[in-house]
């Protein structure tokens, strides 16, 4: 059944003044939506500028035909996707590393002490290795006078020209030099697209899992890739002892991001790519929150 949204409405302008809205309707997708969405849509489709308080009021959903494309569709916009698993107390990213320790450092409960009434907060500690989660490695990982996390700008960590590099593991875990070659490559962000992310947190994701090779790291530092990914526990083969994959694209300075996912929602082309950790120094990898900025979505 179509929904669409009522509701009356009233804006505010920094510089003095304001308008309202009685009964207004928009077409909606699923059964509700915030009030925020609803505000940050009026601005952008009346084109307001020196907006202040937006309140939204006597908001229903009813059931109704829809008049035209829903307000929450995204359409020729610009979208996130979140390319980050979640990190929490207990959670084992590689066997053989200790998983982190969360918990408060002050509490709710202690801070109520420190104080006035009705004032409390939260401090929280974490204790973890620096391999957690979905994270990035740069040269000092693997190299002693390599650059560390304080040292790589942030021109080769954020919205980077991206590409989608599918290769199913069902079918293979050694992904040679063949498979990315043919792809515009030069200055990306190369993201390898397994599914191996569907084993998270399950003792499968442990096992033989995907891997790039010797030659396909070659190849893509002869190709001037800035930074390389996959959602597999190590783009390593990680069998035996040697780490050629790193040892050759972190001596060049491509970046390398592990343990992503949802890969399989973007676009083989066609975004950008974000990954951005702490700037500490001394540290050759640590957790980021990976993310994909798609230029275009479609109807």
């Amino acid at each position: 059944m179509d929904k669409r949204v009522q509701f009356d409405f009233e804006i505010e302008f920094t510089n003095g003044g304001g308008i309202q809205g009685q009964d207004f309707r928009l077409d909606i997708t699923g059964d509700n939506i915030s009030d925020q969405e609803l505000a940050d849509y009026l601005v952008s489709d009346m084109r307001l500028l020196m907006v202040g308080r937006v309140k939204i009021l006597n908001k229903t959903i009813l059931t109704e035909q829809h008049k035209r494309t829903p307000i929450n569709i995204q359409t020729g916009t610009e979208r996130l996707i979140d390319l980050s698993h979640i990190i929490e107390h207990g959670l084992v990213t590689y066997k053989g590393l200790p998983a982190p320790i969360i918990c408060d450092y002050l509490s709710r409960e202690e801070s109520k002490k420190q104080y006035a009434s009705g004032t409390e907060f939260q401090i929280g500690k974490i204790e973890m290795v620096t391999n957690t989660g979905t994270y990035l490695d740069c040269p000092f990982h693997r190299y002693e006078h390599g650059k560390d996390l304080s040292e790589v700008g942030v021109e080769r960590l954020a919205d980077l020209e991206g590409i989608v590099i599918r290769v199913d593991h069902k079918e293979t875990f050694a992904i040679n030099a063949d498979f990315f070659r043919g792809k515009e490559l030069r200055g990306r962000a190369v993201l390898v697209h397994t599914g191996w992310d569907n084993y998270w947190n399950t003792e499968q994701y442990f096992e033989h899992h995907p891997h790039l090779t010797e030659d396909a790291a070659l190849y893509l530092v002869e190709c001037g890739v800035k930074l390389v990914g996959i959602d597999s526990v190590n783009i390593d083969d990680t069998r035996g002892g040697e780490r050629p994959v790193h040892t050759q694209l972190l001596g060049a300075e491509v970046l390398i991001v592990e343990h992503l996912c949802n890969l399989q929602q973007l676009p083989d082309e066609g975004f950008t790519f974000s990954a951005l950790p702490p700037k500490f120094k001394g540290a050759g990898t640590f957790p980021v929150r990976a993310l994909a900025r798609l230029h275009q979505v479609a109807r």
